[in-house]
């Protein structure tokens, strides 16, 4: 079964993700913070991250930066979902290896077809 990591400081966005992935067959694991998505990275397995940006703790560039800093997640997927959509903030979160991008608020069955397409 495809795990997934879903990073986000708001409790409603985490039970969203939650909701919209686990009926699709996902099991889902959950962190309030960067800090706490490395934590759980350290703990288990997982075949893709979706993590927000601004968050307390350790916001979602630095927890792409920490993750990719270790080699086992060098090709693990994370995609940023995020209220952000400029340019500059897209072009940060790449650089910090993000794999891809979704703006809040997010479609179910895009966010679904996105983690499938990074999972294949």
């Amino acid at each position: 079964m495809t795990r997934i990591l879903t990073i986000d400081d708001s409790r409603t966005m985490l039970d969203l993700l939650k909701a919209a992935l686990s009926k699709e067959g996902f099991d889902v694991i959950q962190a309030e913070n960067g800090q706490a998505g490395i934590d759980m990275l350290d703990r288990h397995e997982v075949d893709v991250v979706i993590t927000d940006i601004n968050m307390p703790i350790m916001n979602g560039i630095q927890f792409i930066k920490a993750a990719r800093s270790k080699p086992r997640h060098q090709a693990l997927p994370i995609l940023i979902l995020t209220t952000e959509s400029g340019r500059e903030k897209r072009d940060e979160g790449r650089e910090a290896g993000g794999t891809g991008w979704i703006v809040k608020p997010f479609d179910p069955e895009k966010l679904v077809r996105v983690v499938r397409k990074v999972i294949q």
